[in-house]
């Protein structure tokens, strides 16, 4: 995959993610071409963070969870770089469903950067 870079200013959103344990940023999504789930990197300031990210090209959103980060991000000026593509982007029948997605998506997310690393 080739890879895009997006960067924006995070902006607050639904806090679903945050509801469902899976605490999101969310930046606006220039490319509504673009959807799915994605590997990617996150750079604030100047560190970089392993994420998950959603292409929300109905909310025209690029959401993206920060592994192992927990910090307000509100208000700050981010990079997302989409590595590669994990799935679609599909509507769950409940937020169990949704839930298990998610943590297979950070699971497959961890098992790739392990390998690039």
């Amino acid at each position: 995959m080739q890879q895009h870079t997006y960067t924006g200013i995070v902006q607050k959103g639904e806090k679903r993610g945050s509801a469902l344990g899976f605490p999101t940023i969310n930046i606006p999504l220039e490319n509504p071409a673009l959807s799915g789930i994605y590997a990617a990197r996150v750079k604030v300031d100047k560190e970089e963070f392993d994420a998950v990210c959603y292409a929300d090209e109905r909310r025209r959103l690029l959401e993206a969870h920060l592994l192992d980060f927990s910090a307000d991000l509100y208000g700050w000026n981010v990079v997302v770089t989409l590595l590669k593509r994990l799935r679609e982007g599909k509507r769950f029948a409940d937020d169990e469903a949704l839930k298990k997605a998610i943590a297979k998506d950070l699971s497959a997310a961890r098992a790739y950067f392990a390998r690039v690393r």
